[in-house]
């Protein structure tokens, strides 16, 4: 059976369109021997300038519990006087209010994702982001904690793989000085040390504090004026340091991310904080740093807070070596948290 232009055009993609657009990537791959050599090339996952992408996805929050917060996830068009892409913007209210309900406990969530991606030739469709080191995020953030959360094809399908989406604008909540978690800030551990503890068995992750770990990729720019700020940026998330968690509980043993596999990849707001949020989100991929082909984009959309374009990937890792010293003419190239993954 032959694809028709009808098929591949369809919104969102059908079987045929699916199936055409994985066997264009993998011939991709295969005919540029990809496979051989460490990406420099962005894989991308959620481009929402394409509004199918806006509607291959679902929102979630607690009213399916009978609580009173609201998700929405609508589809912005590009805005040429002020450069902003198209894009998604993921925005509602978050409310405490408990339910009628005596078997509900406590509510105040919201949540999007992209729906299942359905069946190709060969069976179900993963995305398969083994060979990226990074889940890079562009968006435009209002300040409040959201957590960004992959799913994969485990054998625990409730297992949810989670890392807080630190923003230049991320605000940190201020604890008690005698809280022996406030090195780690939490909404769980602002509202109940007790419910801390029972959400962080261990002590609460880094990839889940209100403080970025050093491993987290974003723009440094200090500027103390507005003038080149377009509120856009983009933050680089390593994939070894997402922490696996099920019905929001942290458990162990803590496992990698099934990264030949994954499902889907959404973001959450549980902070608890009642009132309106508004997050817009340009475009989500995998990547191994940012590449030369990315930066003429990355500056027109973040303006002074783009990423720069990383050592590594403009060199392709390649260390050149001295004859005479027998050692690298550079000791430093890429980013540390990158070749700090790879050398373990």
């Amino acid at each position: 059976m032959i694809p028709t232009a009808r098929c591949l055009a369809a919104k969102p993609a059908g079987f045929m369109k699916r199936s055409a657009e994985e066997l264009t990537r993998l011939t991709r791959i295969a005919w540029n021997n990809e496979g051989l050599h460490t990406p420099t090339k962005p894989y991308v996952l959620l481009d929402f300038e394409d509004d199918s992408s806006v509607a291959g996805c679902k929102t979630m929050a607690d009213r399916a519990v009978g609580g009173f917060s609201t998700a929405s996830l609508d589809y912005v068009p590009a805005d040429p006087a002020t450069s902003a892409p198209a894009h998604a913007r993921f925005h509602g209210s978050i409310s405490t209010k408990l339910p009628n309900n005596w078997r509900v406990e406590r509510t105040g969530y919201a949540a999007f994702r992209n729906k299942d991606r359905g069946f190709w030739l060969f069976g179900r469709l993963f995305w398969d982001v083994d060979p990226y080191s990074y889940l890079a995020l562009r968006v435009k953030s209002d300040g409040r904690r959201y957590t960004v959360n992959i799913q994969t094809d485990s054998i625990v399908e409730t297992d949810i793989h989670q890392h807080r989406l630190y923003t230049r604008h991320h605000r940190v909540h201020e604890l008690p000085s005698d809280n022996h978690l406030s090195a780690h800030a939490s909404p769980e551990a602002a509202e109940s040390q007790e419910l801390a503890e029972t959400i962080f068995p261990s002590g609460i992750p880094p990839a889940l504090s209100d403080v970025p770990p050093e491993s987290t990729v974003m723009s440094t720019t200090t500027s103390t004026t507005t003038s080149g700020t377009t509120g856009w940026e983009t933050i680089l998330l390593p994939f070894n340091a997402f922490v696996r968690t099920n019905h929001g509980l942290v458990v162990e043993p803590q496992t990698s991310i099934l990264r030949q596999r994954v499902k889907s990849i959404g973001i959450g707001l549980t902070d608890r904080v009642e009132g309106p949020y508004d997050l817009r989100i340009h475009k989500i991929w995998a990547t191994n740093g940012m590449s030369e082909s990315e930066i003429e984009e990355e500056k027109r959309i973040c303006g002074v807070d783009a990423l720069p374009v990383d050592e590594g990937v403009r060199s392709g890792w390649q260390e050149e070596w001295s004859h005479e010293q027998k050692q690298p003419a550079s000791k430093a190239k890429g980013l540390k948290a990158l070749r700090d993954e790879w050398d373990q």
